[in-house]
């Protein structure tokens, strides 16, 4: 018989925090809905099974690097060939190429790429070449924006009600307390403050760094507009833009938001979906600012697993499928259709809770966040984390995993039966939530 699900997740992490800090890999692991990790067994298409082999539909799909599900057959064909190559590291090989290829055909601002392993690895890179290109040192940032834990932009991304702006705060302790003097942050949709705060010290500012949709703080998208006046603003100014697109980017196509908004960065992050759920991302852009990268220029990017034969194999997998022309439009339609249904069911449960999505990634905004259209993190900073932990667990307990954050989505391997299913639950799960409540 098989042991208690209960009782072995228990196990399990005792037995993890006795060589794991709190008892996980990454502090994101740690499900605050759930007050544990969850231990899994395997992925397959758009399903997590746990320890007793019980599936879950999967409404993380790996913070977003799953967009192609779980072992798509594809990337397992790359698994192989890359095991094939001898999983090759610090060595370069054809297949570098045709991804860097791929990716500058298909994202508007990359005329040439860089890959790396990380987020936080990405954005600290283009701040330094920022500074390098521009001699300037200050950057800007949005307020609610997420670009990774390094010390040059960890300010300001999720602060409490009354403590963010007009306070700029570190959000992790242990970083240089110099590293605040290069900071600005501004509210995200403002192009006012943008404008004043340049007016006063364009002369300091290497870039602006932003989300093109702030998936990071529940999907607050730009408004009308605003993605334009920033790339006019900044480029009058010799000021660099920056659009981190490690969340945003292949949710709504190749060309990532930059094509979508018709707005190109001078510089791009990219990463989690680019890898097909292996370790991979890249930075891409203007030619004549990353020909300042060694060695032909003089600054220093290099890692032995930087475009590993693992991530790069994946990498061009998934650039391929992505690239197919009948891949997005039935993802974007169920997207559509479980966004709709979705706000339906909490509707039907008189639940105060609202979808925000686009593409194939979205956030849910509950208590006074939801009903309303936000423009910055301040809108949102007030969402009710009790009554969003609340429902997450009783969609877990009905077999779909939320993970217990800001942000969730589908992947090509969700089907019309998930969609249906989920928005079921969805349902379900507000209706016991607010019956509890009573």
């Amino acid at each position: 018989m098989a042991s208690d699900s209960r009782d072995m997740n228990r196990s399990h992490l005792e037995r993890a925090r006795k060589v794991l800090p709190g008892g996980v890999t990454t502090a994101a692991r740690f499900d605050k809905s759930l007050g544990r990790p969850f231990f899994i067994s395997r992925g397959e298409g758009s399903r997590l099974y746990d320890l007793d082999g019980k599936p879950y539909i999967d409404m993380n799909t790996s913070f977003g690097a799953a967009l192609m599900g779980h072992g798509h057959p594809k990337i397992r064909e790359a698994l192989n060939r890359a095991g094939q190559m001898g999983i090759a590291c610090a060595t370069e090989f054809p297949e570098q190429v045709e991804l860097a290829e791929k990716v500058c055909a298909a994202v508007p601002s990359a005329e040439m790429v860089r890959f790396t392993l990380s987020g936080t690895e990405t954005t600290w890179y283009i701040v330094r070449l920022a500074r390098l290109f521009t001699g300037r040192k200050k950057i800007i940032k949005i307020e609610g924006h997420f670009h990774g834990y390094n010390d040059y932009l960890q300010f300001n991304y999720w602060p409490k009600p009354g403590e963010g702006l007009p306070a700029v705060r570190p959000e992790t302790p242990g970083f240089p307390e110099e590293s605040a003097d290069n900071i600005i942050v501004l509210p995200f949709n403002d192009p006012g403050a943008l404008e004043e705060t340049i007016r006063q010290r364009g002369g300091e500012i290497a870039a602006v760094i932003m989300e093109p949709v702030n998936y990071n703080s529940g999907c607050i998208m730009p408004g009308d507009g605003y993605l334009r006046k920033v790339r006019d603003i900044t480029a009058g100014n010799g000021i660099l833009l920056v659009f981190d697109e490690i969340l945003s980017g292949f949710r709504t196509g190749p060309d990532c938001m930059q094509g979508y908004y018709g707005v190109t960065p001078d510089i791009c992050a990219l990463g989690k979906a680019l890898g097909g759920g292996a370790p991979l991302s890249a930075f891409a852009g203007r030619r004549d600012i990353m020909s300042l990268i060694a060695p032909e220029g003089r600054m220093m990017h290099s890692g032995t697993y930087n475009a590993n034969a693992v991530g790069i194999l994946c990498g061009n997998a998934f650039m391929d499928a992505a690239a197919e022309k009948d891949a997005y439009p039935p993802l974007l339609t169920r997207s559509s259709r479980l966004y709709e249904g979705m706000n339906a069911a909490f509707a039907g449960a008189r639940m105060p809770a609202e979808v925000k999505g686009l593409g194939c990634r979205f956030g849910i905004l509950f208590g006074a966040s939801a009903g309303a259209t936000p423009l910055s993190y301040a809108d949102v900073a007030g969402q009710d984390w009790d009554m969003a932990y609340a429902f997450f667990r009783e969609a877990f307990r009905r077999g779909v995993f939320f993970n217990g954050g800001w942000h969730h989505g589908i992947s090509f391997a969700h089907s019309d039966d998930d969609v249906s299913r989920v928005i079921q639950v969805c349902g379900e799960a507000a209706q016991a939530v607010m019956s509890n409540r009573k």
